[in-house]
């Protein structure tokens, strides 16, 4: 699942309980990924919360062991904030659901080290952000992917922000970083020197590269 949404739109509180069902209801290994560390751990807090308020009313599984980067409850399932690092995620294994928080801030590299923890498993992902340019693996699944589920809620579409708040922030902000903050859109970013279409068009598959010689230095 693709979740294109506004700032503060809810998109982490309802990713967070997305991952608390899939632990509790399959004992599944959730595993948290954003950007840094210190974002991964918000949501979970997020997860945490939802748990604590879900149990006012209902009868769930126990937490059997908890720390600030991970739940592990009595029926076996799982969840684990990871570091925004590459070299230092490696290892998990049965994943059931892979939530990437800030997903168009991840680096690519981050993001295509923990797609193969899904490979046996066959587990999901969700994908959550606001656009950040036209780039990385979030615009490139948002525009081209395939069997992806696409969300996109803009702040507009949010009862929880007044109109007359979006107002002044567009004037304050400017249109730039008020489409891509609020309005969900993937603009090219402000140092660019050529359009996104401009440099999409310029691409032609009949045309075949030059062999070029190669010349040896005597």
């Amino acid at each position: 699942m693709l979740l294109n949404c506004s700032r503060q739109s809810g998109k982490s509180t309802v990713a967070a309980i997305r991952g608390l069902h899939e632990a509790l209801e399959h004992g599944s290994l959730v595993l948290l990924l954003a950007p840094a560390l210190r974002q991964s751990t918000e949501l979970g807090r997020k997860v945490k919360d939802a748990y604590v308020n879900a149990r006012k009313t209902l009868a769930l599984p126990a937490v059997a062991e908890e720390s600030s980067l991970r739940m592990e409850f009595s029926n076996g399932g799982r969840i684990v904030s990871l570091p925004g690092k590459e070299g230092t995620i490696r290892g998990f294994s049965g994943v059931g659901l892979l939530l990437v928080d800030e997903a168009s801030r991840v680096p690519d590299d981050l993001y295509y080290a923990v797609r193969p923890m899904l490979a046996v498993s066959g587990g999901r992902i969700v994908l959550l952000s606001t656009p950040f340019g036209r780039r990385g693996f979030f615009f490139k699944e948002w525009d081209e992917g395939t069997g992806w589920h696409r969300v996109s809620i803009t702040a507009s579409q949010c009862p929880r922000i007044p109109a007359e708040w979006l107002a002044r922030e567009r004037a304050q902000i400017g249109d730039w970083w008020f489409e891509q903050e609020y309005g969900c859109a993937f603009v090219d970013t402000q140092d660019q020197v050529f359009r996104y279409e401009d440099v999409r068009a310029a691409y032609d598959d009949e045309v075949q590269p030059l062999d070029l010689p190669v010349f040896k230095s005597a």
